[in-house]
């Protein structure tokens, strides 16, 4: 990391707070803007959709990528890419985006193995960290103490919606912080998503509902893939089923969008298995530290690691429409699934960043 952190450096205004410690009537005119570049971190189909809209916003961005062979893509989205991540210490605001709590903890607190400060150690005080990955109460809980311990700000902000919804600002953002913060990034949601929910000042909250939420769809979908799997094999088009179903009692965005997408054997990457995995573990793990049994997501796991474990781990969770084909003995399916699987490794080989 380069030693920008060792230069001086303007602190960012601190939000006005009451002699008890609770924040005044807030309003955005009232708080400080957040000026210059936002730094993003993760840059993969979710971040960089995010990423480009926030420039298109005319928002400057500076992108943090690992590899040189990134930066030309950036660029050509309107981003500022860098290699170093001591680049992104002047900014006000930096945005995560990153798959899983390792990924994140390396950031944040810095990795001896990357020769990596840390955003905690080199950010100025009163900078935000708006982490919008999904990732363990836990590890909201570390971050935001490591934040505070260094005098910022840390926001979570954990997303509803697949790439697609990413690039059409189709996001719903689900948020937990400090009131001044979230008002003070309310601009920044409003570039990425439809709508911002609020639910309180503890950042871990967020990122419940978002573990919850994950959970919830994952087990849709399996039931889904189970359904459809028995129209399959009494030589019925499932088509029907599902334009019925959700014209009826499961008009859902899950159930729309991702029964026609069973229906159709669309698998390609969009959320695939094993971040679905990572999320559903996590669901469970918190379901268990709150003495809560949910034996139906137990059968979802167990679908998941399947379907891993017989190559599809590159694909969507549509996939567990494949699994339930496979089970009930309808296979081979009439797409070519061979094809399906490398475009997919291939995607992700060509994204990863």
């Amino acid at each position: 990391m380069s030693d920008s952190n060792s230069s001086k450096r303007d602190e960012v205004p601190a939000p006005p707070f009451t002699s008890a410690g609770e924040p005044q009537a807030l309003s955005q005119s009232r708080l400080p803007p957040i000026m210059g570049e936002i730094g993003f971190i993760g840059l993969g189909q979710m971040g960089r959709a995010m990423a480009a809209n926030l420039a298109a916003a005319r928002r400057p961005v500076l992108a943090y990528v690992r590899r040189d062979d990134q930066m030309a893509r950036l660029k050509a989205l309107g981003l500022r890419a860098t290699t170093d991540m001591g680049d992104l210490l002047d900014c006000q605001l930096i945005i995560s985006m990153l798959p899983d709590d390792d990924a994140v903890r390396r950031v944040v607190f810095g990795s001896k193995d990357d020769r990596l400060d840390g955003l905690a150690a080199g950010l100025m005080p009163g900078a935000i960290h708006l982490c919008m990955s999904t990732i363990s109460t836990a590890c909201a809980s570390q971050l935001s103490a490591e934040h505070a311990r260094h005098g910022q700000s840390y926001v979570a902000a954990p997303v509803f919606g697949n790439p697609d919804a990413a690039k059409a600002r189709q996001l719903f953002i689900v948020t937990a912080g400090a009131p001044a913060d979230l008002v003070r990034c309310q601009p920044i949601f409003d570039c990425l998503g439809q709508r911002a929910f609020v639910v309180g000042s503890d950042p871990q909250e967020a990122n419940l509902i978002k573990l919850l939420g994950n959970m919830m769809t994952a087990t849709a979908l399996e039931v889904l893939a189970e359904a459809t799997a028995v129209v399959r094999k009494r030589g019925m088009d499932p088509q029907p089923f599902v334009d019925i179903m959700t014209s009826t009692m499961f008009g859902g965005r899950v159930h729309r969008i991702y029964g026609d997408k069973i229906v159709r054997q669309a698998y390609a990457p969009g959320f695939i298995l094993p971040l679905v995995l990572k999320d559903v573990r996590l669901a469970l793990a918190e379901a268990e530290k709150a003495g809560t049994p949910m034996p139906s997501v137990g059968v979802v796991r167990d679908r998941l690691i399947t379907a891993i474990a017989r190559g599809y781990g590159d694909l969507d969770w549509t996939v567990l429409g494949r699994i339930a084909a496979e089970e009930a003995g309808l296979v081979p399916l009439t797409r070519s699934f061979e094809g399906e699987v490398e475009a997919a490794r291939a995607e992700a080989d060509r994204t990863s960043s």
